[in-house]
């Protein structure tokens, strides 16, 4: 039987806060264990607020950032240590990132081609310019773009979804079977994220990529997840199928983001505030002195508490 794709194992994330007096410290990420499996690419969805811990899960993943506690292996080797460069240089070849803002991944006064065959002889056997040309218009194809559309042309020369496509397509160059992407489409226009959410579908669908897609946005989440992790500061309340957990949310913070999700209709009502009873509660939740995932017989899991604080 194969190893994992992925294992997080009871990864957490701590951080040292003021000074040698009145030193503090913050969880950011607080236990979190998930696995994705070699055999069966997926979108892995995880979804928290500003704050909530998403984006330093996926730094430690990245290797950007060593855990507290906890054990972090792909494909079996472990990958929360220090690497040798070799190590470090084959992990980085099966697990690209795509970031944020495609404006701030691209330094503006270089052309775009450059970092696509930047990429290529960083990663690939090319043993030549033909080669490395190649491989860079391969990747390009992926994403609908071809060489010759982007070939001496600058960030600004590109429209952002083609920009994002262009990141993208460089982190596509190795063949990473693992893209983490942060959310990916909060900076493209909202014409355009369709584009890119369907282009992350097709990656999985028809070149067999696993990702990791960090989002706070519930409705991209739901058209293209298979499976989902709710995060709130630092903590997995919520965890199971996609569908299953964003029709009907159990915890109550998972219950507060979906109440959040502003409608036509709301709008129309000039209702613009989600339930004061459930933010009242997931304030409550926070303060919990005890608290577990517990399994559900679904595929689910919810967090559960033994002791609440008085209201």
């Amino acid at each position: 039987m194969s190893a994992p794709l992925l294992e997080v194992d009871r990864v957490s994330k701590q951080f040292g806060m003021g000074g040698l007096l009145s030193r503090q410290h913050v969880r950011a990420v607080d236990d979190v264990s998930f696995t994705l499996a070699a055999d069966k690419p997926e979108i892995f969805t995880i979804i928290g607020e500003s704050g909530s811990g998403k984006t330093t899960l996926a730094r430690m993943i990245l290797g950007l950032e060593r855990p507290t506690s906890g054990d972090l292996r792909f494909r079996g080797q472990l990958i929360s240590r220090r690497m040798s460069r070799r190590e470090r240089l084959a992990f980085m070849a099966a697990v690209q990132p795509v970031f944020q803002n495609p404006f701030e991944a691209f330094n503006p006064l270089k052309q775009v081609d450059r970092y696509l065959f930047a990429t290529a002889r960083r990663f690939l056997p090319v043993p030549d310019k033909a080669a490395t040309e190649a491989a860079a218009d391969a990747a390009l194809n992926k994403v609908g773009l071809s060489l010759v559309e982007v070939r001496g042309r600058f960030p600004h020369e590109l429209s952002g979804g083609q920009l994002q496509r262009v990141a993208i397509a460089r982190a596509l160059i190795p063949n990473p079977p693992l893209l983490i992407t942060d959310e990916p489409v909060s900076m493209v226009d909202a014409s355009l994220r369709m584009s890119i959410v369907n282009l992350l579908k097709a990656l999985r669908d028809d070149h067999g990529v696993s990702v990791i897609y960090i989002t706070h946005d519930l409705a991209t989440a739901y058209y293209i997840s298979d499976r989902i992790v709710i995060m709130q500061k630092g903590k997995v309340v919520e965890t199971g199928p996609a569908r299953a957990v964003l029709d009907t949310p159990e915890h109550p913070y998972s219950r507060l983001l979906k109440a959040s999700v502003l409608s036509a209709e709301d709008a129309g009502a000039g209702k613009l505030g989600p339930a004061p009873d459930l933010m009242a509660l997931s304030d409550r939740l926070l303060g919990a002195s005890e608290s577990r995932l517990e399994p559900r017989n679904d595929g689910r899991a919810v967090r559960v508490y033994s002791q609440l604080p008085a209201a």
